[in-house]
């Protein structure tokens, strides 16, 4: 999952309201409390096809945390289960929480009009490293940076790989979270955000739904003004010139690997197919078998990619085979 600040989620589109129904999300509003009051919501973080991620309030340690809520239907609970058995064996193995890799801090059931909600409790996480690609507008980082980022990455995949038999089996630039946010602003311990102890008056339609009407508007004015740059472009080259690298001094690099819901202890493979198309390793492509070094695959792209601000591959159909059927030696 994860969304920016979020022990990951996705804030690139709304989740729809329709998936907010029996069996699916539960719809939060800020302020709601979860575990009998020790957990307070703030502020949606993001999404991914299995829940939504809040940002909460922790009445107990005083600090802020990620609150996963799964969608309900029985599905989407035994993949929580599987979830939660992970996380637990990371965070039980890492008691200094030096392995780069993100902690569980408690899990419980949310009972909703929809279902009860299986719910995990993260640590709160800054933004992905596709959110940090974006931010230096799609340009290579230093490579003393890059080394930066991949130490890390390769601290979490030595402890998941060594200690732990675990194979991540969907590393990608989504799926690393820095320390902290890209925006200080975006910080709520940073920026000196005051929680939220109680639900604000006046919010009869929910948080989820006020969230999903505000990033559609926000979208249709991105559209317009895409739309604007083509007309003055196609009329003689009003476009504005492309701007600067923005400079990474006084960003928090260090980061950790998030996102275990398709993880598999190597010895127990869960699924044939496996990992973002982008990032799959040949082996899985030509559906040989794979291991641990499918996950080194992975990070190699992504260093690839933190260097050079590309994709190393980037698949397209064709007459006679798809995205999926096209192997890093046809590319």
């Amino acid at each position: 999952m994860s969304c920016s600040s979020s022990s990951s989620g996705s804030e690139d589109e709304d989740e729809g309201f329709d998936s907010y129904r029996k069996g699916g999300y539960h719809a939060v509003r800020v302020g709601d409390s979860f575990a009998g009051g020790l957990y307070i919501a703030q502020r949606k973080l993001g999404w991914g096809q299995f829940s939504t991620v809040w940002l909460a309030y922790d009445t107990r340690s005083s600090k802020y945390v990620a609150l996963k809520i799964q969608k309900s239907a029985p599905q989407f609970s035994q993949a929580a289960a599987h979830e939660i058995e992970v996380l637990s064996a990371i965070t039980e193995g890492d008691p200094a929480n030096v392995k780069c890799v993100v902690r569980l801090v408690d899990h419980f059931k949310h009972a909703g009009p929809n279902g009860q909600h299986p719910c995990m409790v993260l640590e709160f996480l800054g933004d992905s490293l596709l959110q940090l690609i974006k931010y230096n507008r799609y340009k290579g980082l230093e490579l003393n940076r890059v080394r930066e980022i991949c130490k890390c990455i390769l601290t979490g995949l030595d402890y998941l790989h060594r200690e732990l038999g675990l194979i991540h089996t969907d590393l990608k630039l989504e799926n690393i979270l820095l320390y902290s946010t890209i925006n200080p602003t975006k910080d709520p311990t940073r920026s000196g955000m005051t929680p939220i102890l109680a639900r604000p008056e006046g919010n009869p339609n929910g948080g989820a739904t006020i969230n999903i009407i505000e990033k559609k508007l926000k979208q249709r004015a991105r559209r317009a003004v895409a739309r604007i740059s083509e007309r003055r472009a196609s009329m003689g080259g009003f476009a504005a010139p492309p701007k600067p690298s923005r400079r990474l001094d006084g960003i928090d690099l260090r980061c950790k690997v998030v996102d275990f819901g398709s993880a598999c202890w190597a010895d127990k493979l869960l699924a044939e197919e496996i990992q973002t198309r982008q990032y799959r390793a040949p082996e899985v492509i030509l559906q040989s078998g794979y291991s641990f070094p499918a996950d080194i695959w992975s990070f190699a792209c992504i260093a690839f990619e933190l260097a050079t601000g590309e994709m190393m591959f980037t698949p397209k159909s064709g007459q006679g085979f798809s995205e999926d059927e096209v192997t890093p030696s046809c590319q």
